[in-house]
């Protein structure tokens, strides 16, 4: 037991390798009455959610009064401090992580520096996250995989948080009209599914639209129709395969969505002026 606390429980990841996100530990306590923390600074990311009582968050050259249902975001390298109410000292419950990928995350959630507190969630239903956030890590003999599960519940976390912090979520402005947007995603349909027989057919109904209506407007936004569009995706992905890979000729057709090798090689020479092997020679000469 922490003296500082009436309860206290914490998990720690004894691996946390992944750079992009990696949750370091997770903790639920209930400190005593004006019980403080700081001022200090951490070289890692670390939420509190409180589930019941309060307290008071500093960061950043402001105070923010906290109670149940509110969560506070330190950051790295920012001078914080926090401390329970002397009547009604907090219950709550923490999770510390570290990664590239977290100011993004965090800035989707609408949280910064600048506004650190998200306000209005559940305590019983936030609680769920944080304790399955603590389990991940029982010190079996995989400890990678207890990783990646602490990470998916992080970002199932972040989540919640930010679902009910929407008011303080930048809305992506609507610009564009609706085909205009289904313009898009048949753009981001083919990027994704290339690899595969694609009907143009199948395409336009799904998007809701006539396969000559869809293929007119796909050609006024992009210049291409959407053959053209699809052919251009399997040439330079095969391109890119010939220059970093030693996959065969047939092994690369297929990556791209050609089933017949010659039929690849003979389209692959109209549009880049050399067979695939000769393309492939050529590149390593250089």
């Amino acid at each position: 037991m922490n003296p500082d606390h009436t309860y206290f429980n914490i998990s720690i990841n004894p691996l946390h390798s992944n750079p992009d996100l990696s949750v370091l530990f997770s903790g639920e306590g209930k400190p005593n009455p004006q019980h403080k923390m700081g001022p200090a600074v951490h070289d890692y990311y670390l939420i509190h959610t409180v589930l019941s009582g309060k307290g008071t968050f500093e960061m950043g050259q402001r105070t923010y009064a906290c109670s149940t249902g509110d969560t506070f975001i330190i950051y790295p390298g920012e001078l914080f401090s926090y401390t329970a109410d002397s009547a009604a000292p907090w219950h709550y419950v923490w999770v510390a992580f570290i990664g590239r990928s977290v100011d993004s995350l965090l800035s989707q959630i609408g949280v910064s520096p600048q506004q650190a507190v998200i306000s209005g969630n559940e305590p019983r239903t936030i609680r769920h996250f944080y304790r399955h956030l603590r389990a991940c890590f029982s010190q079996t003999s995989f400890p990678q995989l207890e990783e990646l599960e602490a990470e998916g519940w992080l970002r199932l976390l972040l989540r919640e948080l930010g679902r009910v912090n929407t008011h303080h979520i930048s809305a992506k402005p609507v610009v564009e009209t609706d085909i205009q947007r289904q313009i898009g995603q048949a753009i981001r349909y083919l990027e994704l599914q290339y690899t595969q027989a694609v009907s143009i057919e199948h395409l336009a109904r799904s998007l809701g639209y006539h396969r000559t209506y869809l293929c007119k407007m796909f050609k006024q936004s992009t210049g291409l129709s959407p053959m053209q569009y699809l052919f251009n995706i399997r040439m330079e992905r095969a391109k890119q395969l010939l220059m970093t890979t030693a996959m065969t000729i047939d092994q690369v057709a297929s990556s791209v969505g050609f089933n017949d090798a010659l039929y690849f090689s003979k389209q692959f020479h109209k549009w880049s002026g050399s067979a695939p092997s000769v393309y492939r020679k050529e590149l390593r000469s250089v």
